[in-house]
Parts: C-alpha cells; sequence; structure tokens
C-alpha cells in the first residue's frame, strides 16, 4: 500500500501545512536544506487552497495537525516525546496539542460494545451514558455493571479507525522515503524508523487488550505505594476494541482552585507525584510516559489517580543502574565519575577523551546546581546532558529520550501543585536507596545468583556447543587432535559449570 495512490494525501497534506503556516515551522524545526525546502513548496504552494484551513487560535503546527484528523493528531502527539527528532521549540508546540474531537453516536458505541463482548447491552451494563470525553482514537463513556452495579469507565475505539490510520500511515512512509532521497542529511534522524516507531505505538493503542494489559501490570507494580490509584481493570468486560476499567472519581490535577477547594496539600502532592514517577522508574522499569494534568485525578481521600495507559515508558535493569548512577553523579557534582558511566555504558565512543567530557558535563551541572531552589530543574540537565553528548558521538537512545520528556512533564506537573519544590532534594533519597539496593555488595550476589542459575541451564548444552563452534570449519568429521582435546575440556568445563551453578544457585 506504500505507493505512488498516496501522493494525493501528501499533496493535501502539503496544502494544508501551507495554508496554516505551519510549512515553514516545521522544515525549520528540522533544520531542512534547499532541496527539500523548494520540493515542500512546489508540493504545498500551488495547491495551498485544497488544504484545510483550521483554527486559526492554535499555533501554526498543532492548526494544521489537528486539521488533518486523527492520525495527524496522534502523529504529532508522539513527536512531542521526540526533541531529538523535531527540535525542542516544535516539541514543546506539540506537547499541548489537543485532540478533542467530535464524538460519534452513542448508538454506534453500544452496537460495537455488543459485537466484541457478545452480550447485549443489558446485560453488561444497567447504566451506560453520553460520551464524556473522545479524542483521536477512542472515546469514553461512563457506566455502571449491571450485576455488581460498579461505575465503570468504558473506552470504546472510533470506528473504522484501523484503516483510517493504515492508510495514513502508508502515506507517511511515503513522505519519509521522500525526505530521505531529497535530504540525505536528513538520514541521520532517521525518518523511516521515526514513522516504524509512531506506527509501533499507535498498532499498540488500537489494541485495547495490549492497554488493558498495561494498565493492570502498572497497577500490580504499584499496589504497595501509598497515596497513588490505577483503576481496577474488568478483564470480562474489555476486548480489541473495548477496555473496560473502574470509575475514577476525583478532581482533575490541573485545576488547581479545586484541589484547594477540597482541602488538598498541595505542596505534599507536588512531591508525591515527582517521588512516586521516579520510584517507579527506577524500581520498576515501567512508568507512565503520559504522565501530564490531563491523565492524573486527586481522589476524594488525596490519592493520585493515574489514567491512559496508552503510552508506557520501559527501562532494563541495567539501563536503570546507569541512570541511577548518572543522576547520583551529579547531585554529587562527581562529574568525572558520571563520565566513566557513560563511556562504561558505551554511550560516548571509546576513542572520545574522557576528561574533555567530563568538562563539558561540568558545564552542565555547575550553572544549574548555582540557581535558587526553586528554579533547579531536572528536566533541563537532562536535556542539556544530552545535548553534550550527541556533540560526543553518542547516538540517539529512545528509551531514554521518552525518559527525559516524561522527566519534564512530571516536573512541569510538580511545580504547578508545589511552585516552591526542590527537585534534587525529592530525588536524592529516591536515587541513593536505588543505588544502596542495586549497586555494590547485595546486587553484586544477586547478579551473581543469577548468572549461577543460568550457567545452571545451559551447563549441559556446552559441549555441543563446543563442538559445532569446533568442526564448523573442518570438511572431514574427524577433527585434529588437539580440536578433540579441546572439545573434552569443554565437555569437562561444562560439567564443572553445570554443579557450580546449581550449588552457588542454592547458595546465595
Amino acid at each position: 500500500m506504500r505507493g505512488p495512490h498516496n501522493i494525493w494525501r501528501l499533496v493535501r497534506t502539503g496544502a494544508t501545512l501551507e495554508r496554516t503556516g505551519a510549512m515553514r515551522v516545521v522544515l525549520d524545526a528540522f533544520n531542512a536544506p534547499p532541496s527539500l525546502r523548494i520540493a515542500a513548496r512546489i508540493i504545498g504552494w500551488p495547491f495551498a487552497w485544497l488544504g484545510h484551513s483550521g483554527d486559526p487560535n492554535l499555533p501554526p503546527a498543532t492548526r494544521a495537525l489537528t486539521a488533518l484528523g486523527p492520525a495527524y493528531i496522534k502523529f504529532g502527539q508522539i513527536l512531542s516525546t521526540r526533541p531529538d527528532v523535531v527540535g525542542d521549540e516544535l516539541a514543546m508546540q506539540l506537547r499541548v496539542l489537543q485532540d478533542k474531537l467530535p464524538p460519534f453516536p452513542v448508538e454506534t458505541a453500544r452496537k460495537m460494545i455488543e459485537e466484541e463482548l457478545e452480550q447485549p447491552m443489558d446485560r453488561l451494563f444497567s447504566e451506560f451514558s453520553e460520551p464524556v470525553a473522545a479524542a483521536s482514537i477512542a472515546q469514553v463513556h461512563r457506566a455502571r455493571l449491571a450485576d455488581s452495579g460498579r461505575q465503570v469507565a468504558v473506552k470504546v475505539l472510533r470506528p473504522k479507525i484501523e484503516k483510517a490510520f493504515r492508510k495514513d500511515i502508508d502515506a507517511f512512509y511515503l513522505a519519509a522515503s521522500l525526505i530521505e532521497i531529497l535530504s540525505p542529511a536528513s538520514r541521520r534522524l532517521r525518518p523511516t524508523d521515526v514513522i516504524a516507531h509512531f506506527e509501533g505505538v499507535v498498532m499498540g493503542e488500537l489494541d485495547l487488550r495490549l492497554e488493558t494489559a498495561a494498565a493492570a501490570e502498572f497497577a500490580a507494580n504499584t499496589e504497595g505505594d501509598a497515596g497513588f490509584q490505577v483503576p481496577k481493570v474488568e478483564w470480562f468486560m474489555s476486548s480489541r476494541r473495548v477496555m473496560t476499567l473502574g470509575w475514577a472519581e476525583g478532581v482533575p490535577a490541573g485545576d488547581i482552585a479545586a484541589i484547594e477547594a477540597a482541602g488538598h496539600n498541595r505542596h505534599e502532592l507536588g512531591e508525591r507525584v515527582l517521588r512516586l514517577f521516579l520510584s517507579q522508574a527506577l524500581r520498576d522499569g515501567y512508568f507512565h510516559a503520559d504522565m501530564h494534568q490531563g491523565n492524573l485525578k486527586i481522589s476524594p481521600n488525596g490519592d493520585i489517580i493515574a489514567l491512559d495507559f496508552g503510552i508506557m515508558g520501559r527501562l532494563d535493569e541495567y539501563t536503570r543502574r546507569v541512570y541511577a548512577e548518572i543522576l547520583f553523579g551529579f547531585i554529587r557534582k562527581d562529574y568525572r565519575r558520571v563520565a566513566e558511566v557513560h563511556f562504561e555504558a558505551g554511550y560516548v565512543p571509546a576513542d572520545r577523551d574522557i576528561d574533555e567530557f567530563a568538562r563539558a558535563l561540568r558545564s552542565v551541572g555547575e550553572p544549574i546546581f548555582g540557581l535558587d531552589a526553586t528554579r533547579v530543574s531536572m528536566g533541563r540537565l537532562l536535556n542539556y546532558l544530552f545535548e553534550v553528548t550527541e556533540r560526543f558521538g553518542m547516538e540517539t537512545r529512545t528509551e531514554l529520550i521518552l525518559l527525559q520528556r516524561t522527566m519534564v512533564v512530571v516536573e512541569g506537573v510538580a511545580r504547578s501543585l508545589n511552585p516552591q519544590i526542590n527537585i534534587w532534594s525529592v530525588a536524592q533519597p529516591i536515587v541513593e536507596d536505588y543505588i544502596k539496593k542495586n549497586i555494590g555488595p547485595r546486587a553484586l550476589a544477586q547478579d551473581l545468583a543469577r548468572t549461577a542459575r543460568v550457567l545452571g541451564r545451559i551447563g549441559p548444552k556446552l559441549p555441543q556447543m563446543a563442538e559445532a563452534y569446533l568442526l564448523r570449519d573442518q570438511p572431514e568429521p574427524p577433527a585434529p587432535r588437539g580440536g578433540a582435546w579441546r572439545a573434552a575440556g569443554f565437555m569437562a568445563l561444562g560439567a564443572a559449570l553445570t554443579g557450580a551453578g546449581v550449588w552457588l544457585g542454592t547458595l546465595l
């Protein structure tokens, strides 16, 4: 489907970008070369009258994407998580992109639910409201379960949304290919890979079973977090196109006046939202990656309730340790150690000068730590850090970019609740506690235990692995005498490792 028939979609897109004034903004954000600017002008200017006008009250980029429809809105939202691709200024514009769209009829939603859950509505729900929220991919209804009377939120995908997104994604791939052809310099930003990342995220969001699983996993991880809630998943009321969660009653986290009227401690809430995010990212390696005010509520008892689990971030254990050591090094102003961690993790090429890199890191940290506590920003530090590492040849790491973007958003939420918050004083005990548990003697013992268990499992296979390796280039079946001795040695080593693995695993 990624062929010439998508050219019309590109012409309509270019015309809309031109008509809304977004073309220049986008080209400047990507630092487009003259050849690409000329091609965009040719596509956009003569056909501007074919483009959508959009809402003139919105900034150009958000105006254009909103006018182009759901796939473009979602693409803009996801691009807002990639300042490494679109630049900080455009990412900031896209971050506030609104996707409040007209809802589809409630009767259509009821019919889809009956088809998906294979039961009549009156057996599923005793009450079912008109849409209470409508976004680019789905809309939400408030309902009451027929059997238990519990109030729930029912999320239903828009009709035929999968087909509509598939067509637009095909056009995006064509556009990315043309950009790479017209602008070889743009290949460092890997436009096709960016579209592939977008496709993966969106295809995941278009299967609500995956979001349901994400909500369930997040709820299990955070069950013991005081002052934090995740709505309960109703598995038997959820499917590929329908998701049912417990109804979250509370005040929107962005409504400061309502929070104060309810008697909640804003300063404590600000500190708690930051602590929770850092704890979840470091402890679990699984965090809510869209934690803005619209996805948070404050319950009547003061708990923070998380909503919308379409975009989640995941960090492997090694990356968490690296991230914690980097933060801890900055907290202690140990720039040499921060530099060493980057080199040890392979983030910076080994042929670069570590002392020069440490000096560059000092230029990042010192100005920030010299500010008043209310102006100290962890998000700003991470942003500057990525600028420095890029100069030293660090390749883009999507998981760290997502973490940095979420850190900026969470920091903004925390400051809106508590303008006097000291980000680093809140973060320090969490990072120190993680360091104690995961970097040091205790962590070494745990790593040895896991290694021993793995060796215990693969030990019996080592002789065959050794023989296959030694004989892979031999034309004749009999191996050389030395090879036979080595194979025998590997067999003995395999037996020894098997026994040692079992012993160590039991001991540790």
